[in-house]
Order: C-alpha cells, then structure tokens, then sequence
C-alpha cells in the first residue's frame, strides 16, 4: 500500500474543503432568497388580503374571546396607508377600492393618538346618525334597539375576577342580531349621549357593554374616522381561551374546539 504524494493530498484535500464551504455557502444563500420570498409573499397576503389578529381583552365578548386568533380581511373597506404594518407615510389616508362599513360588522381599526394601537368593535353607528345610551339600552335615531335575554352567566374573567352577566341578542335596525353582555343597566356608559356621527365617521362599541371603552368615552377612543378602519374581522382560526373560565363553550381535553373557526357575526 502506497501512502501516495504528500502535495497531491493535500491539493485534493482543499478541493474538497472548498467545494463544501462552496456548496454550503450557495445552500445559505438559496435559504436566504427563500426567506426573503417568504416574507414578501406574507407582507403582500396580509396588506392586501387578510391579516390575523388576535383578542388581548374581553371588550367584544361574547363574540369574541380573549385567546381568540382571527383573520380580518383587508378587502372589505378598500386600502390606504393604514393598511400596512408599518406607517409609510408617502401614502395618503384616502381609500383606494373604498367600500363603507355595514352597520352591525366586527372591524378593527387602529388610532394615531394611540400610538397607532389596533382596537375591534362593532360598528353601531353610521355617519349622520344619532346615537344614545338611557339606562343601558342602545337608541339608534331616536329608536330602542330591540334586545332579547337568552341567559343568565357566571364565568371567571380572564384576569380571574368573577362576573355575572345577563346575555342577550340584539337586533340592529337593518336586521342584524347579534350577542351582548350586560352586568348592570347603570353602568359608566349606559346613560351617555346623544352622540351625532360626524360625517366620515363610525360609532363604534363592544359587545361587551359593561366591559368595554369605546366611541361613547369622547375623550379616549370617540368618533372613528374612516381612514383609521384596517379591517372587517371575518373568522376565529383557532384560540388559546382558558377553558378554565366556566363558560358553555365546546372545550374536549382543555381545548377550546368551540372556538375554532367560527365565523364572526
């Protein structure tokens, strides 16, 4: 057996070497297109297409639970500079491909003076309209919104405070039904207004009535321009609620299934 020639070996030992920090490198640079494909596919789907949020606070339950995750699809309202994740300022507040909020949606929008934080709620009042709250029930042009109970509920909030809340179906007047929490009918906000809806404006609140900081507290989140609306929230895609709460919700093993993609109405 022959040991062979010292500088051939070696020759052929760097070849080797440097076809594999070749092969490595090209692999770490084709991952690296990949990623970059990747995330400006994710930037275009979820600017113009739809985008997944997910619920930090109870203000919109029952309809939405804290865990929930949800798409909210960036279609619905057209697009502008609010629409991006982050805030080009180049592009103007108007809409391109604008369609008007329906009263009764689920949207989410964001506000500048909030250091552009997003909010979800539901669109209650239209520009023009003349809103009020008389000893917790909602008045929509001098007109009772009708409500219905449906239950009595006792649950642990996902702060762990205990809550007892009378739940309801409320009808808006273009026939949309939709549930509520009320705790009390004299709460902070039940007797508050009348509220006009300036023009280009949407009057916004929870369904969670007791729960919820909303367009009926002027000095927080008030009357919600047009421009700032992100979204129409479309569907729950799955949820981390804690089924520890006592809620009647579909909950095998701990896991919320009632949850998961629920559309959202």
């Amino acid at each position: 057996m022959t040991a062979g020639n010292p500088i051939e070996n070696a020759e052929s030992a760097k070849k080797s070497a440097d076809s594999s920090k070749g092969k490595q490198k090209n692999e770490a640079v084709a991952f690296a297109k990949d990623i970059v494909v990747i995330f400006f596919f994710y930037v275009v789907f979820s600017t113009f297409g739809w985008t997944s949020f997910h619920i930090p606070s109870g203000s919109m339950e029952p309809t939405l639970e804290v865990g929930d995750r949800i798409f909210v699809s960036k279609l619905s309202y057209g697009y502008n500079r609010f629409s991006f994740y982050f805030d080009p300022g180049f592009i103007p507040e108007s809409r391109v491909f604008e369609d008007a909020p329906e009263r009764g949606d689920v949207a989410v929008f964001t506000l500048p003076k909030r250091n552009y934080e997003d909010f979800i709620k539901r669109v209650v009042g239209l520009p023009g309209d003349r809103i009020q709250m008389r000893g917790g029930r909602l008045y929509i042009n001098g007109d009772v919104v009708e409500r219905s109970l449906v239950r009595e509920v006792t649950y642990t909030s996902y702060n762990g405070a205990q809550r007892r809340v009378k739940e309801y179906d409320e009808t808006l007047p273009n026939g949309i039904v939709h549930r509520i929490y009320e705790s009390t009918d004299s709460g902070l906000y039940d007797n508050a207004g009348p509220f006009v809806v300036p023009p280009g404006h949407y009057f916004m609140m929870g369904d969670n009535r007791d729960g919820s900081s909303d367009s009926r507290n002027l000095g927080d989140i008030g009357y919600v321009p047009e421009a700032y609306l992100v979204g129409r929230a479309d569907v729950t895609t799955f949820s981390l609620y804690d089924c520890d709460q006592g809620k009647d919700i579909f909950c095998p093993l701990g896991v919320p299934l009632g949850r998961f993609f629920n559309s959202i109405d």
